[in-house]
Protein backbone atom coordinates (compact mmCIF):
# COMPACT_ATOMS: atom_id res chain seq x y z
CA UNK A 1 0.00 0.00 0.00
CA UNK A 2 1.06 3.33 -0.74
CA UNK A 3 1.14 5.94 2.38
CA UNK A 4 3.18 8.98 0.25
CA UNK A 5 2.13 12.28 1.35
CA UNK A 6 2.44 13.88 -2.27
CA UNK A 7 2.81 11.71 -5.35
CA UNK A 8 6.64 10.82 -6.45
CA UNK A 9 7.70 11.58 -9.49
CA UNK A 10 8.31 9.23 -12.11
CA UNK A 11 11.38 9.73 -14.46
CA UNK A 12 12.61 6.84 -15.42
CA UNK A 13 16.34 7.98 -15.13
CA UNK A 14 16.27 8.43 -11.26
CA UNK A 15 17.30 5.70 -8.95
CA UNK A 16 14.14 3.90 -6.94
CA UNK A 17 15.94 2.16 -3.72
CA UNK A 18 13.18 -0.11 -2.06
CA UNK A 19 14.46 -0.32 1.79
CA UNK A 20 13.17 -3.05 3.62
CA UNK A 21 13.95 -3.28 7.79
CA UNK A 22 13.93 -5.96 10.26
CA UNK A 23 10.28 -5.20 12.02
CA UNK A 24 12.04 -4.12 14.94
CA UNK A 25 13.27 0.12 16.37
CA UNK A 26 16.54 -0.55 16.76
CA UNK A 27 16.57 -1.66 12.65
CA UNK A 28 14.03 0.73 11.33
CA UNK A 29 16.17 3.93 13.11
CA UNK A 30 19.14 2.80 11.26
CA UNK A 31 17.45 1.81 7.86
CA UNK A 32 16.18 5.28 8.23
CA UNK A 33 18.82 7.42 9.00
CA UNK A 34 20.91 5.53 6.39
CA UNK A 35 17.88 6.55 3.70
CA UNK A 36 18.18 10.32 5.11
CA UNK A 37 21.76 10.23 4.75
CA UNK A 38 21.84 9.03 1.20
CA UNK A 39 19.57 11.38 0.07
CA UNK A 40 21.42 14.12 1.89
CA UNK A 41 24.20 12.93 -0.65
CA UNK A 42 21.81 13.01 -3.61
CA UNK A 43 18.65 14.27 -2.87
CA UNK A 44 17.07 13.26 -6.30
CA UNK A 45 17.40 9.73 -5.33
CA UNK A 46 13.59 7.92 -4.13
CA UNK A 47 13.38 5.48 -1.55
CA UNK A 48 10.42 3.51 -1.11
CA UNK A 49 10.64 2.68 2.77
CA UNK A 50 8.48 -0.71 3.62
CA UNK A 51 7.06 -1.51 7.25
CA UNK A 52 4.32 -3.55 8.52
CA UNK A 53 1.15 -1.56 9.01
CA UNK A 54 1.71 -1.89 12.42
CA UNK A 55 5.34 0.02 12.64
CA UNK A 56 3.68 2.56 10.08
CA UNK A 57 1.26 3.28 12.91
CA UNK A 58 4.22 4.07 15.13
CA UNK A 59 5.96 6.26 13.01
CA UNK A 60 3.90 7.59 10.27
CA UNK A 61 3.84 11.05 12.01
CA UNK A 62 7.82 11.50 12.03
CA UNK A 63 9.55 13.96 9.95
CA UNK A 64 11.52 12.76 6.63
CA UNK A 65 12.47 13.38 3.16
CA UNK A 66 9.48 14.31 0.91
CA UNK A 67 11.54 11.16 -1.48
CA UNK A 68 11.39 8.61 1.30
CA UNK A 69 7.22 7.10 0.57
CA UNK A 70 6.27 4.85 3.33
CA UNK A 71 4.45 1.71 1.48
CA UNK A 72 3.37 -1.06 3.75
CA UNK A 73 2.56 -4.64 3.87
CA UNK A 74 0.14 -6.45 6.15
CA UNK A 75 0.63 -7.60 9.78
CA UNK A 76 1.61 -11.33 9.28
CA UNK A 77 4.17 -11.68 12.32
CA UNK A 78 2.91 -10.82 15.74
CA UNK A 79 2.51 -7.98 17.62
CA UNK A 80 5.34 -5.94 18.54
CA UNK A 81 3.73 -6.31 22.27
CA UNK A 82 4.68 -9.95 21.59
CA UNK A 83 8.05 -9.65 20.59
CA UNK A 84 9.51 -9.95 23.93
CA UNK A 85 7.61 -12.70 25.34
CA UNK A 86 8.48 -15.10 22.45
CA UNK A 87 11.32 -14.16 20.73
CA UNK A 88 12.18 -16.71 19.20
CA UNK A 89 8.65 -17.13 17.75
CA UNK A 90 8.57 -13.65 16.41
CA UNK A 91 12.30 -13.74 14.75
CA UNK A 92 10.88 -16.80 12.26
CA UNK A 93 8.10 -15.19 11.59
CA UNK A 94 9.66 -12.25 10.07
CA UNK A 95 11.88 -15.14 8.16
CA UNK A 96 8.69 -16.91 7.06
CA UNK A 97 5.94 -14.76 6.48
CA UNK A 98 6.77 -11.76 5.22
CA UNK A 99 8.55 -12.25 1.94
CA UNK A 100 5.30 -13.31 0.53
CA UNK A 101 3.32 -9.62 1.12
CA UNK A 102 6.69 -8.08 0.39
CA UNK A 103 7.04 -9.21 -3.33
CA UNK A 104 3.35 -8.44 -3.95
CA UNK A 105 4.09 -4.99 -3.00
CA UNK A 106 7.15 -5.13 -5.79
CA UNK A 107 4.98 -5.52 -8.21
CA UNK A 108 2.57 -2.88 -7.70
CA UNK A 109 5.10 -0.40 -7.27
CA UNK A 110 5.15 2.33 -10.43
CA UNK A 111 8.60 3.08 -10.19
CA UNK A 112 11.34 0.17 -11.83
CA UNK A 113 13.38 -0.84 -8.49
CA UNK A 114 17.04 -0.20 -8.81
CA UNK A 115 18.29 -1.56 -5.91
CA UNK A 116 16.91 -3.10 -3.04
CA UNK A 117 18.59 -2.06 0.85
CA UNK A 118 17.28 -5.49 2.73
CA UNK A 119 18.04 -6.10 6.32
CA UNK A 120 20.41 -9.13 6.67
CA UNK A 121 17.79 -10.48 9.46
CA UNK A 122 14.92 -10.77 7.18
CA UNK A 123 16.89 -13.48 5.47
CA UNK A 124 14.58 -13.36 2.69
CA UNK A 125 15.54 -9.96 0.67
CA UNK A 126 18.88 -11.51 -1.16
CA UNK A 127 17.42 -14.70 -2.31
CA UNK A 128 13.91 -13.15 -3.97
CA UNK A 129 16.49 -10.23 -5.48
CA UNK A 130 18.56 -12.71 -7.40
CA UNK A 131 15.56 -14.25 -8.44
CA UNK A 132 13.84 -10.75 -9.57
CA UNK A 133 17.48 -9.59 -10.89
CA UNK A 134 17.21 -7.27 -8.98
CA UNK A 135 20.74 -6.28 -7.10
CA UNK A 136 20.72 -6.26 -3.22
CA UNK A 137 22.46 -4.41 -0.69
CA UNK A 138 22.37 -7.04 2.57
CA UNK A 139 22.47 -4.01 5.76
CA UNK A 140 23.66 -4.67 9.12
CA UNK A 141 22.74 -3.04 12.01
CA UNK A 142 25.25 -4.68 14.59
CA UNK A 143 28.93 -4.02 14.75
CA UNK A 144 31.06 -5.25 12.11
CA UNK A 145 33.07 -7.25 14.31
CA UNK A 146 30.19 -9.72 15.28
CA UNK A 147 28.88 -9.92 11.81
CA UNK A 148 32.40 -11.17 10.98
CA UNK A 149 32.41 -13.53 13.95
CA UNK A 150 29.13 -14.71 12.74
CA UNK A 151 30.31 -15.00 9.07
CA UNK A 152 33.39 -16.74 9.88
CA UNK A 153 32.02 -19.08 12.38
CA UNK A 154 29.35 -20.29 9.56
CA UNK A 155 31.78 -20.93 7.21
CA UNK A 156 33.70 -23.15 9.25
CA UNK A 157 30.27 -25.03 10.31
CA UNK A 158 29.35 -25.22 6.83
CA UNK A 159 32.17 -27.80 6.49
CA UNK A 160 30.14 -30.13 7.98
CA UNK A 161 30.03 -29.50 11.73
CA UNK A 162 27.42 -28.48 14.04
CA UNK A 163 28.30 -25.00 15.25
CA UNK A 164 26.94 -26.06 19.15
CA UNK A 165 29.79 -28.87 18.85
CA UNK A 166 32.20 -26.66 17.17
CA UNK A 167 31.54 -23.80 20.47
CA UNK A 168 32.16 -27.43 22.77
CA UNK A 169 35.11 -28.97 21.09
CA UNK A 170 37.25 -25.79 19.63
CA UNK A 171 39.43 -23.00 21.35
CA UNK A 172 40.64 -21.37 18.55
CA UNK A 173 39.25 -21.09 14.39
CA UNK A 174 41.11 -19.32 11.69
CA UNK A 175 39.53 -15.95 11.13
CA UNK A 176 38.01 -15.56 14.89
CA UNK A 177 40.55 -14.84 17.93
CA UNK A 178 40.08 -16.29 20.93
CA UNK A 179 38.76 -13.73 22.76
CA UNK A 180 35.91 -13.82 20.06
CA UNK A 181 36.17 -17.01 20.63
CA UNK A 182 34.88 -16.59 24.52
CA UNK A 183 32.27 -13.86 22.98
CA UNK A 184 30.71 -16.59 20.72
CA UNK A 185 30.38 -18.43 23.35
CA UNK A 186 28.63 -15.85 25.87
CA UNK A 187 26.07 -15.57 22.83
CA UNK A 188 25.26 -18.80 21.92
CA UNK A 189 25.19 -19.66 25.97
CA UNK A 190 22.62 -16.97 26.72
CA UNK A 191 20.79 -17.08 23.78
CA UNK A 192 17.67 -19.62 22.80
CA UNK A 193 19.16 -21.86 20.02
CA UNK A 194 17.07 -21.37 17.31
CA UNK A 195 17.49 -17.56 17.55
CA UNK A 196 21.24 -18.52 16.52
CA UNK A 197 20.85 -21.02 13.84
CA UNK A 198 18.16 -18.30 12.21
CA UNK A 199 20.86 -15.67 12.60
CA UNK A 200 23.65 -17.70 11.01
CA UNK A 201 21.35 -18.62 8.12
CA UNK A 202 20.83 -15.81 7.56
CA UNK A 203 24.76 -15.16 7.87
CA UNK A 204 25.36 -17.23 4.87
CA UNK A 205 23.49 -15.75 2.18
CA UNK A 206 25.29 -12.46 2.19
CA UNK A 207 27.75 -13.90 -0.23
CA UNK A 208 24.90 -13.76 -2.84
CA UNK A 209 23.97 -10.10 -2.17
CA UNK A 210 26.03 -7.54 -4.31
CA UNK A 211 26.75 -4.93 -1.86
CA UNK A 212 27.09 -4.87 1.75
CA UNK A 213 26.57 -1.94 4.11
CA UNK A 214 27.64 -1.42 7.74
CA UNK A 215 26.04 1.19 10.07
CA UNK A 216 29.46 1.05 11.96
CA UNK A 217 32.61 3.63 11.02
CA UNK A 218 35.73 1.74 9.27
CA UNK A 219 38.01 3.93 11.16
CA UNK A 220 36.81 2.08 14.45
CA UNK A 221 36.99 -1.36 13.04
CA UNK A 222 39.42 -0.66 9.86
CA UNK A 223 41.24 -4.60 10.14
CA UNK A 224 37.69 -6.84 10.23
CA UNK A 225 36.80 -5.02 7.40
CA UNK A 226 39.87 -5.02 5.78
CA UNK A 227 39.46 -8.86 6.27
CA UNK A 228 36.17 -8.62 5.26
CA UNK A 229 37.18 -7.43 2.26
CA UNK A 230 39.39 -9.65 1.21
CA UNK A 231 37.34 -12.32 1.19
CA UNK A 232 33.79 -11.04 -0.11
CA UNK A 233 33.53 -10.71 -4.04
CA UNK A 234 31.62 -7.20 -3.83
CA UNK A 235 31.58 -4.09 -2.27
CA UNK A 236 31.29 -3.46 1.33
CA UNK A 237 30.73 0.01 3.22
CA UNK A 238 30.93 1.01 6.35
CA UNK A 239 28.61 4.21 6.36
CA UNK A 240 27.85 4.79 9.94
CA UNK A 241 27.24 5.89 12.33
CA UNK A 242 23.58 5.65 10.93
CA UNK A 243 22.12 7.89 13.95
CA UNK A 244 20.38 11.35 13.22
CA UNK A 245 23.72 13.32 13.88
CA UNK A 246 22.71 15.98 10.86
CA UNK A 247 19.45 16.98 13.10
CA UNK A 248 21.54 18.12 15.66
CA UNK A 249 22.95 20.64 13.60
CA UNK A 250 19.05 21.95 13.39
CA UNK A 251 18.38 21.50 17.04
CA UNK A 252 20.29 23.48 19.51
CA UNK A 253 23.79 21.31 20.55
CA UNK A 254 22.67 20.83 23.73
CA UNK A 255 25.61 23.28 25.07
CA UNK A 256 23.29 25.53 27.18
CA UNK A 257 21.01 27.26 24.90
CA UNK A 258 18.53 27.89 27.30
CA UNK A 259 16.03 27.90 24.41
CA UNK A 260 12.23 28.02 26.44
CA UNK A 261 10.95 25.53 23.65
CA UNK A 262 13.23 22.81 24.39
CA UNK A 263 11.89 19.88 26.57
CA UNK A 264 12.39 20.01 30.20
CA UNK A 265 14.90 17.24 30.50
CA UNK A 266 17.07 19.26 28.32
CA UNK A 267 16.47 22.66 30.36
CA UNK A 268 16.94 20.70 33.23
CA UNK A 269 20.38 19.40 31.68
CA UNK A 270 21.11 23.30 30.98
CA UNK A 271 21.40 23.88 34.71
CA UNK A 272 23.68 21.13 35.71
CA UNK A 273 27.85 21.21 35.65
CA UNK A 274 29.82 20.21 33.00
CA UNK A 275 30.11 15.83 32.78
CA UNK A 276 27.93 15.68 36.17
CA UNK A 277 25.22 13.68 35.11
CA UNK A 278 24.51 9.96 34.11
CA UNK A 279 22.80 9.05 31.63
CA UNK A 280 20.82 5.62 31.84
CA UNK A 281 18.77 4.01 29.43
CA UNK A 282 18.68 -0.09 29.11
CA UNK A 283 17.58 -0.58 25.58
CA UNK A 284 13.57 -1.05 23.69
CA UNK A 285 13.43 -4.35 23.86
CA UNK A 286 14.31 -7.00 26.60
CA UNK A 287 14.49 -5.18 29.96
CA UNK A 288 15.91 -5.98 33.52
CA UNK A 289 13.82 -7.97 36.00
CA UNK A 290 11.42 -5.58 38.21
CA UNK A 291 13.86 -6.47 40.89
CA UNK A 292 17.02 -4.97 39.40
CA UNK A 293 14.95 -2.11 38.02
CA UNK A 294 14.07 -1.35 42.27
CA UNK A 295 18.18 -1.92 42.62
CA UNK A 296 19.28 0.39 40.11
CA UNK A 297 16.93 3.00 41.45
CA UNK A 298 17.85 2.59 44.83
CA UNK A 299 21.79 2.63 44.04
CA UNK A 300 21.27 6.10 41.93
CA UNK A 301 19.41 7.54 44.87
CA UNK A 302 22.20 6.43 48.01
CA UNK A 303 25.10 7.28 44.95
CA UNK A 304 24.27 11.07 44.94
CA UNK A 305 25.47 11.69 41.47
CA UNK A 306 22.68 13.70 39.36
CA UNK A 307 20.96 11.29 36.17
CA UNK A 308 18.65 11.30 33.83
CA UNK A 309 16.92 7.60 33.29
CA UNK A 310 14.59 6.66 30.77
CA UNK A 311 12.89 4.09 31.54
CA UNK A 312 9.75 3.07 29.84
CA UNK A 313 7.19 1.28 31.73
CA UNK A 314 8.08 2.30 34.85
CA UNK A 315 8.73 6.01 34.82
CA UNK A 316 6.46 7.52 37.58
CA UNK A 317 7.49 4.25 40.39
CA UNK A 318 10.90 4.96 39.88
CA UNK A 319 10.69 8.42 39.99
CA UNK A 320 9.39 8.09 43.50
CA UNK A 321 12.13 5.46 44.98
CA UNK A 322 15.03 7.97 43.18
CA UNK A 323 14.05 11.15 44.66
CA UNK A 324 15.28 14.16 43.56
CA UNK A 325 18.48 13.75 42.56
CA UNK A 326 17.65 12.90 38.70
CA UNK A 327 14.83 12.48 36.28
CA UNK A 328 13.07 9.26 35.21
CA UNK A 329 11.48 9.77 31.51
CA UNK A 330 9.43 7.32 29.47
CA UNK A 331 10.94 8.72 26.26
CA UNK A 332 14.20 11.57 25.19
CA UNK A 333 15.78 12.20 22.49
CA UNK A 334 19.09 9.96 23.17
CA UNK A 335 21.45 11.36 20.84
CA UNK A 336 20.85 15.15 21.91
CA UNK A 337 20.84 13.82 25.71
CA UNK A 338 24.62 11.89 24.74
CA UNK A 339 25.85 15.69 23.47
CA UNK A 340 24.94 17.48 26.17
CA UNK A 341 27.70 18.78 27.71
CA UNK A 342 25.98 18.31 30.96
CA UNK A 343 26.30 14.11 30.51
CA UNK A 344 29.58 12.61 31.26
CA UNK A 345 28.78 8.98 31.83
CA UNK A 346 25.99 6.64 29.79
CA UNK A 347 25.06 3.09 31.49
CA UNK A 348 23.82 1.00 28.52
CA UNK A 349 22.81 -2.16 27.52
CA UNK A 350 25.18 -2.06 24.70
CA UNK A 351 22.98 -2.21 22.09
CA UNK A 352 25.05 -1.25 18.45
CA UNK A 353 23.03 2.26 18.10
CA UNK A 354 23.11 2.96 21.65
CA UNK A 355 26.89 2.26 21.45
CA UNK A 356 27.32 4.75 18.10
CA UNK A 357 25.52 7.20 19.91
CA UNK A 358 27.57 7.41 22.95
CA UNK A 359 30.65 7.36 20.76
CA UNK A 360 29.53 10.37 19.01
CA UNK A 361 28.58 12.45 21.87
CA UNK A 362 32.29 11.44 23.15
CA UNK A 363 30.92 9.79 26.49
CA UNK A 364 32.31 7.14 28.06
CA UNK A 365 29.88 3.51 28.87
CA UNK A 366 29.00 1.56 31.99
CA UNK A 367 28.46 -1.51 30.15
CA UNK A 368 24.91 -4.02 30.82
CA UNK A 369 24.86 -6.33 28.29
CA UNK A 370 21.35 -7.87 28.12
CA UNK A 371 21.10 -9.73 24.47
CA UNK A 372 22.53 -10.90 21.39
CA UNK A 373 25.46 -8.82 19.96
CA UNK A 374 25.55 -6.69 23.68
CA UNK A 375 28.01 -9.11 25.26
CA UNK A 376 31.14 -8.39 22.33
CA UNK A 377 29.59 -5.00 21.84
CA UNK A 378 31.03 -4.49 25.69
CA UNK A 379 33.84 -6.32 25.32
CA UNK A 380 34.41 -3.62 22.35
CA UNK A 381 33.69 -0.58 24.83
CA UNK A 382 36.01 -2.34 27.91
CA UNK A 383 38.89 -3.71 26.14
CA UNK A 384 39.57 -2.33 22.44
CA UNK A 385 38.03 1.13 22.90
CA UNK A 386 39.12 1.35 26.59
CA UNK A 387 36.03 3.74 27.05
CA UNK A 388 34.05 1.92 29.59
CA UNK A 389 33.87 -0.25 32.57
CA UNK A 390 31.33 -2.93 33.45
CA UNK A 391 28.84 -3.15 35.37
CA UNK A 392 28.62 -7.11 35.90
CA UNK A 393 32.56 -8.39 36.61
CA UNK A 394 31.50 -12.10 36.00
CA UNK A 395 29.41 -12.57 32.74
CA UNK A 396 28.29 -15.91 33.85
CA UNK A 397 26.38 -14.59 37.18
CA UNK A 398 22.80 -14.44 36.79
CA UNK A 399 22.51 -12.63 40.56
CA UNK A 400 21.28 -9.18 40.11
CA UNK A 401 23.52 -6.25 40.76
CA UNK A 402 23.03 -4.83 43.91
CA UNK A 403 22.00 -0.84 45.60
CA UNK A 404 25.40 -0.82 47.17
CA UNK A 405 27.50 -2.01 44.58
CA UNK A 406 26.00 0.14 41.93
CA UNK A 407 26.21 3.35 44.47
CA UNK A 408 30.08 2.56 44.54
CA UNK A 409 30.27 1.67 41.37
CA UNK A 410 28.72 4.96 39.97
CA UNK A 411 30.19 7.18 42.06
CA UNK A 412 33.70 5.92 40.91
CA UNK A 413 32.85 6.07 37.58
CA UNK A 414 30.99 9.65 37.69
CA UNK A 415 34.47 10.89 39.78
CA UNK A 416 36.16 13.07 37.28
CA UNK A 417 39.31 13.80 39.60
CA UNK A 418 40.60 10.55 39.90
CA UNK A 419 43.10 9.58 37.75
CA UNK A 420 40.91 6.42 35.59
CA UNK A 421 37.92 8.78 34.90
CA UNK A 422 40.46 11.13 33.60
CA UNK A 423 41.94 8.29 31.27
CA UNK A 424 38.24 7.28 30.07
CA UNK A 425 36.94 10.51 29.28
CA UNK A 426 40.09 11.61 27.17
CA UNK A 427 39.86 8.16 25.17
CA UNK A 428 36.02 8.44 24.82
CA UNK A 429 36.88 11.92 23.37
CA UNK A 430 39.58 10.35 21.12
CA UNK A 431 37.10 8.34 19.31
CA UNK A 432 34.37 10.96 19.04
CA UNK A 433 36.95 12.66 17.07
CA UNK A 434 37.35 9.86 14.92
CA UNK A 435 33.83 9.23 14.72
CA UNK A 436 32.77 12.85 13.66
CA UNK A 437 35.59 13.24 11.39
CA UNK A 438 34.10 9.88 8.91
CA UNK A 439 31.02 11.81 8.77
CA UNK A 440 32.70 14.98 7.49
CA UNK A 441 33.14 15.66 3.68
CA UNK A 442 36.42 13.74 3.14
CA UNK A 443 35.87 11.42 5.66
CA UNK A 444 35.53 7.62 5.13
CA UNK A 445 31.80 7.43 5.86
CA UNK A 446 30.75 10.03 3.69
CA UNK A 447 33.23 8.36 0.56
CA UNK A 448 31.69 5.24 1.15
CA UNK A 449 28.01 6.76 1.05
CA UNK A 450 29.04 8.51 -2.30
CA UNK A 451 30.98 5.28 -3.70
CA UNK A 452 27.65 3.44 -2.99
CA UNK A 453 25.52 6.13 -4.69
CA UNK A 454 27.86 5.91 -7.49
CA UNK A 455 28.19 2.47 -7.93
CA UNK A 456 23.86 2.13 -8.27
CA UNK A 457 23.49 5.00 -10.01
CA UNK A 458 26.28 3.73 -13.01
CA UNK A 459 25.33 0.03 -13.07
CA UNK A 460 21.59 0.33 -12.37
CA UNK A 461 19.80 3.15 -12.94
CA UNK A 462 18.26 3.59 -16.34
Amino acid sequence: MDHSTSPLPTTMSMCHLVAMPFPGRGHINPMMNLCKLLISRKPEILISFVLTEEWFGFIESDPKPDNICFRTIPNTIPPERLKAADFPGFYEAVMTKMEAPFEQLLDQLEQPVTAIIGDIEVRWAIGLGNRRNIPVAAFWTMSISFFSMLYHFDQLSREGHSPFDLLERVDYMSGISSLEMADLKTVFDKNDQRVMQLALDCISRVPKSQYLLFTSIYDLESQVTNTLRESLSFPVYPIGPAIPYPELKRKSSGSNSGDKADPDYIQWLDSQPEDSVLYVSLGSFLSVSSTQMDEIAAGLRNSGVRFVWVARRDASRLQEICGETGLVLPWCDQLRVLCHSSVGGFWSHCGWNSTLEAVFGGVPILTFPLFLDQYPNSNQIVEDWKIGWRVKRELGTENFVTKEEIADLVQSFMDLDSDEGKQLRNKARQIRDICRKATEEGGSSVINLDAFIRNISQKHCH
